[in-house]
């Protein structure tokens, strides 16, 4: 059944084990592999789920619904997140749960400054902490009733949508290098390691970061990413 025609039927009132029963969440995330482990967080918890991958599809989405949350990643492909939340924080017709999230745990103050509710850092994998992060900024007639089990459950994304992600900046650097193309690189990949836990994609992608920003040659950063994400294109069995 499509999202749309699960829009139009009735709410389901939330219970203990899929406490977020009749909610809706957006999920403004570029990464396939991150977007899969938001996927399955909402189905194990009873929520909807609409996905942007950018600012602009977010913005489409928002024209012709509320969502009960909206988690917001920091780095999109045409722009901020801290624009979206900062935007969403301040309307008229206030979005009930703002979540920013990123990589970066230093990242937090500053969306929640920008006026996110509550912040997820990457990797995203923990059943409990994503529905008390919804949760607990819900009203009490949005939650369910009475004691409800704590769960320990984690998720384990398909890494199919890690090699489509892979895939996505393998075309993006065979394409050009220009400065913005290159700083987005840096920060798509640097979600994606924490998502994946990859510590050696994550100091590549910080080696990037750290020459584009004290303006030192990028090359031997690009080159070291074309090889990391080649090999893992390449490599026999799970990634």
């Amino acid at each position: 059944m499509s999202d749309d025609l699960k829009d139009l039927l009735p709410l389901r009132k939330p219970t203990s084990d899929r406490p977020l029963l009749g909610s809706t969440v957006l999920v403004v995330e570029d990464s396939r592999f991150a977007c899969e482990a938001m996927r399955l967080l909402c189905l194990r918890s009873g929520a909807r789920i609409r996905r942007a991958d950018c600012l602009a599809s977010a913005a489409r989405h928002l024209k012709t619904y509320r969502p009960t949350a909206i988690i917001v990643d920091m780095g999109l492909p045409d722009g901020s997140g801290l624009d979206l939340i900062g935007e969403l924080a301040h309307a008229e017709s206030r979005v009930p749960v703002i979540l920013g999230t990123s990589g970066d745990p230093e990242m937090e103050p500053v969306a929640r400054e920008a006026g996110a509710d509550g912040f997820l850092t990457k990797p995203i994998t923990g059943l409990a902490p994503f529905q008390q992060a919804i949760l607990e900024h819900l009203p009490p007639t949005s939650r369910p009733q009475g004691l409800r089990q704590v769960s320990t459950e984690e998720i384990n994304p398909d890494p199919i949508a890690l090699r489509d992600d892979l895939a996505h900046v393998a075309d993006i650097l065979s394409g050009g290098s220009d400065d913005n193309t290159l700083d987005y690189v840096a920060q798509f990949l640097a979600s994606l390691a924490y998502s994946a836990t990859d510590d050696h994609l994550a100091r590549a992608a910080e080696s990037l970061s750290h020459a584009r920003a004290n303006g030192q040659p990028s090359a031997a950063a690009i080159a070291q990413i074309s090889n990391l994400v080649d090999d893992r294109l390449t490599a026999n069995g799970p990634i």
